[in-house]
């Protein structure tokens, strides 16, 4: 009866419909809400009276990991990084330590979590650093080691490999898109432009990366192969289009856009066809993650990842 007990327990905390994880300041501070794929089902999973920014569904469905800080536009206030299931229940802080700590990122192959960390917020020095630790915040570890601002880590699915942004070959704050293996070795660069690129986000087959970029003049969402080829315009509008994540099938992609005004969670096909705002509110509604229990891999599936995620993609 125990064990009967325990996996009710646990599939509970596991949505049984596609859902999309943002964030909003529509209550007057950033919130973490819940959506259907369409925009409709609003429900708030944290309320409070400080930010909560910049979440990360787990591949299991299980937890979400989120940053939480006081001011989320100086980004430099004691910022960290949180867990919590995914119904809003059981919030606690992983990181709990000294420095400001933000967008974390999972990966099947393990329970580990790579996030960004800026060891001295005080020093205004914008030393970002890419670092790894386990999913109960212990083991926390510097990958990267580099003075430069190292940006918006995405973990591969297979979890061998990592993408992110840095400014290391460029001044401050001229992001271009790199890849590094999962101990911070082998690092390559994949995009090489005078502009702005930067939130890299893994597809989940591992074939292509979505990121955004101002190559082209102003902010727009671009998709490339995973090692740095082909890389094309997914959208085309003379507003702002960022932070983009991939849809859990692959042929759609979740990003936040100002073309109605102010910053809504947009979808659109990888083609550049069918873009649909979801939120059409006034407020800011960013960070969006997209969570499909038909596409859940289990950790301890992650070397069956490939198969699985064909096989399903098949059956859409």
């Amino acid at each position: 009866m125990s064990a009967v007990f325990v996996l009710i327990n646990i599939t509970s905390q596991i949505p049984q419909q596609a859902m999309i994880a943002f964030c909003s300041d529509r209550d007057g501070d950033f919130e973490i809400y819940t959506m259907d794929p369409d925009g409709g089902n609003l429900h708030k999973l944290t309320d409070n009276n400080v930010e909560d920014y910049r979440i990360a569904w787990s591949p299991d469905g299980q937890k979400i990991a989120f940053c939480r800080g006081s001011n989320f536009y100086t980004w430099s206030d004691d910022w960290q990084i949180y867990m919590m299931d995914s119904d809003g229940n059981n919030q606690i802080n992983i990181t709990n330590n000294s420095a400001d700590n933000w967008h974390p990122s999972w990966s099947p192959a393990d329970r580990r979590i790579v996030f960004v960390m800026y060891p001295n917020p005080s020093s205004g020095d914008w030393n970002y650093e890419i670092c790894i630790m386990d999913y109960d915040g212990q083991n926390q570890r510097n990958l990267t080691n580099h003075p430069a601002a190292d940006l918006h880590p995405s973990r591969s699915p297979d979890g061998n490999w990592i993408v992110f942004d840095s400014d290391r070959d460029w001044n401050c704050w001229n992001q271009e898109i790199y890849i590094m293996d999962i101990e911070g070795g082998n690092l390559r660069r994949l995009s090489n432009n005078p502009s702005y690129d930067a939130h890299p986000s893994w597809s989940p087959d591992g074939q292509r990366i979505v990121f955004d970029s101002e190559r082209d003049g102003n902010r727009e969402i671009y998709v490339m192969d995973a090692d740095g080829k082909n890389q094309y315009r997914v959208t085309n509008n003379p507003a702002w289009d960022g932070d983009p994540e991939w849809s859990p099938c692959g042929e759609i992609i979740v990003f936040m856009s100002e073309r109605d005004g102010n910053k809504d969670i947009y979808v659109i096909d990888t083609d550049g066809k069918n873009p649909r705002n979801l939120t059409e509110n006034p407020a800011f509604d960013g960070s969006a993650f997209w969570f499909d229990p038909a596409f859940m891999v289990p950790f301890s599936s992650a070397n069956k990842f490939w198969e699985i995620w064909r096989l399903l993609k098949q059956e859409k």
